[in-house]
């Protein structure tokens, strides 16, 4: 029903999250449970992180096999940090009697490891208050084990309720008896009790998930109307996902905190400063749209008619502060150049590669208006494929793609000399310095602790509290990314006046570094000194830009300007036999072995590996196990790429581009 995409049916995976809002009745008492179906392969992981912020708990699938595996752990690690409650459900237990052969203590030592191994991650990374609470185990009846496809599960108060024990179950399971157990004991039962028995109602869980969310006053109408979940107070709704649709155009599909919103509502956008009116609301039933009179706070909830929306957008009654911004834990690493087989169909490629940026905004879109290319990254080789399938298939524009190109980031190892950048005029005089960054600086850039909507006093002590001096922090012209621009001079004359220039030089800088033109990551640039001319006609951009942009590029090469290349963690499962195989395979690829851990007869090889050596990694793997291996893989960050790797990618990422293959010296930028 919520894997409704033809691809995700062809695939057997979930691709994109799907919602749904459906009534039971539980022990004469209805209930309203707002669903969201997200994905578990890491590509859309984006999905997962959306949807965090619309429900207050989890159903946790881990397959009983497989256990917890690296995406387990992240998404679990989201949700605690977001305050969102977690339940557990043990999936595919059939495949321990058919593929491990286990007994039945076998089996109950099985889902003790594993209920062990999730309550550890939860006294790691839950909220202090709620360490011991939110604690699972099988007495508590917050866990549940049985097997999606044959549509039936089992909890501790089902098996109390229908006095089944657990040799019986093991026994019918055994038999391959699946249509006596679903009699006895339906998958949406258990579920449905376990849900409404453990997690929070949306007025319980708001008390304490909006001081996380949104840190504006709580003593105000918003704030108050929210933390109560008030159907009678001013609306404050932040979207979580966004679709396209032909017919009905862009829909916001998000979290209601408070109030109610009906057809003429108006909402003020945070993100575009102003008022929109509310054209008709929706709730979802998989894949369909049901239209409603109205619909009050603690609710999912589909809006019609808000333009130019984007996922992480805050939308009130009355002008409120925004809510905090959606953080995505993985970047887009990998790239492909598209271009339309026909070129009358070039406008229409723009517009399907602008909403397909708008549903998912882990998709980034660079569109090249000069040389017509359009290049999109996305997490990995299948999110890059899926986007391609829903451009030709979906969207009906026939489309050719280069191999996948890895993105790299440039980064400064050392403090560069202070350098003068003149402007072609030679009117004005600019002295500047670049560093690295404070480590923990990036850090709290990286964790959303800092954004661009910190600022004056807050952003200062914030910078303070992360390693930066108090002079420096006092004195920032601008935060891109995780780059920073100081003014380090003292009374130079019209500073202000060209402010903004600087920033848009800095900006245009950092997007496109010298040695390849990737983003660059972790600069600290300091203004020392500045000669400015009076005459506002003689300090317009075209001599601004390359008298800031020339020495700062001089500078970065200077102070040992290398590439960083995207890693990825890579967990391999599979029959001991095959260890030296898989081992040969990922050193093979440059890759590090972190861990190797036996589990019965069955390995677990960790190893962090390059995502420029794992293209066609999947054929590779399969020959060298027999096809017996399960890998997965998560973004593990960037590190510098090998000395001996510098030259040559350089090169050909400058050949790729364009650009001579031989990259800049300090002097071509100086003279």
């Amino acid at each position: 029903m919520l894997d409704y995409d033809p691809q995700e049916q062809a695939r057997g995976i979930t691709i994109k999250a799907a919602n749904i809002s459906l009534g039971f009745n539980y022990e004469n008492q209805d209930y309203i449970i707002n669903m969201i179906d997200t994905p578990g392969h890491v590509d859309f992981g984006g999905h997962v992180t959306r949807a965090m912020r619309a429900v207050d708990g989890v159903i946790l699938v881990i397959d009983s096999v497989e256990a917890i595996m690296p995406q387990t752990e992240t998404v679990l690690r989201q949700a605690l940090k977001e305050k969102v409650r977690p339940v557990l459900f043990i999936n595919k237990i059939d495949r321990l009697i058919n593929e491990l052969k286990l007994d039945s203590k076998g089996m109950q030592e099985r889902f003790l490891k594993i209920i062990s191994g999730v309550n550890k991650l939860i006294a790691t990374y839950a909220p202090d208050e709620f360490k011991q609470e939110w604690q699972l185990s099988v007495e508590k009846g917050n866990v549940a084990f049985g097997t999606g496809f044959h549509k039936w599960a089992v909890s501790y108060p089902i098996m109390k309720k229908t006095g089944m024990n657990f040799k019986e179950l093991y026994d019918l399971c055994a038999a391959d008896n699946h249509a006596e157990l679903r009699k006895k004991a339906p998958l949406e039962e258990v579920i449905l009790e376990i849900v409404v028995r453990n997690l929070p109602s949306p007025i319980t869980a708001q008390k304490y998930r909006i001081p996380v969310i949104w840190h504006g006053d709580k003593g105000n109408a918003w704030g108050r109307g929210m933390l109560t979940c008030d159907p009678k107070a001013p609306a404050c709704f932040m979207v979580t996902a966004v679709q396209v649709d032909e017919h009905a155009g862009e829909v916001a599909i998000g979290r209601l905190y408070s109030g109610t919103i009906r057809k003429g509502t108006e909402l003020y956008l945070a993100g575009q400063f102003k008022n929109q009116k509310v054209q008709s609301v929706a709730i979802y039933m998989g894949p369909d749209r049901v239209l409603v009179d109205e619909v009050p706070s603690g609710n999912i909830v589909a809006v019609i008619g808000l333009k130019d929306v984007f996922a992480g957008e805050t939308a009130s009654e009355g002008q409120m502060d925004a809510f905090e911004k959606i953080k995505h834990h993985s970047v887009p690493v990998v790239t492909k150049s598209v271009e339309a087989k026909n070129p009358r169909d070039l406008v229409k490629l723009i517009e399907v590669l602008q909403k397909l940026g708008k549903e998912d905004p882990t998709i980034r879109v660079e569109i090249n208006q000069q040389t017509g290319e359009h290049l999109i990254s996305g997490m990995g080789e299948l999110h890059l494929e899926i986007i391609e399938y829903k451009i030709a298939k979906e969207r009906g524009v026939e489309i050719e793609t280069s191999p996948p190109i890895v993105v790299y980031q440039e980064a400064v190892l050392e403090r560069g000399p202070e350098l003068e950048g003149k402007s072609p005029n030679k009117h004005n005089k600019f002295k500047l310095e670049v560093m690295p960054l404070e480590e923990g600086v990036r850090k709290a850039i990286e964790e959303g602790t800092i954004d661009e909507r910190t600022k004056g006093k807050e952003l200062v002590e914030k910078l303070i509290a992360a390693g930066l001096e108090r002079d420096e922090a006092k004195k920032i012209i601008c935060i891109h990314r995780d780059n920073i621009f100081i003014d380090a001079s003292k009374g130079v004359q019209f500073l202000q006046d060209i402010k903004e220039l600087l920033i848009q030089a800095f900006e245009e800088a950092v997007e496109q570094g010298p040695l390849a033109k990737e983003k660059v990551v972790g600069l600290k640039v300091l203004l020392n000194d500045a000669v400015i001319h009076v005459d506002p006609a003689h300090r317009g951009p075209a001599q601004v830009f390359p008298a800031i942009k020339r020495p700062l590029y001089a500078g970065m090469v200077m102070a040992k300007c290398v590439l960083f290349e995207p890693k990825q963690k890579l967990v391999v499962n599979a029959p001991a036999e095959y260890m030296s195989n898989i081992i040969q395979s990922i050193q093979g690829r440059r890759g590090q072995v972190l861990d190797i851990a036996q589990d019965g007869e069955l390995i677990n090889v960790t190893a962090k590996v390059p995502v420029a050596t794992m293209f066609g990694f999947a054929s590779d793997i399969r020959g060298a196990s027999q096809g017996r291996a399960a890998w997965y893989y998560e973004y593990a960050g960037y590190e510098q790429l090998p000395s001996s790797l510098q030259g040559p990618t350089i090169a050909a990422i400058r050949k790729r581009k364009g650009e001579n293959e031989t990259p800049p010296t300090a002097k071509d930028f100086l003279d």
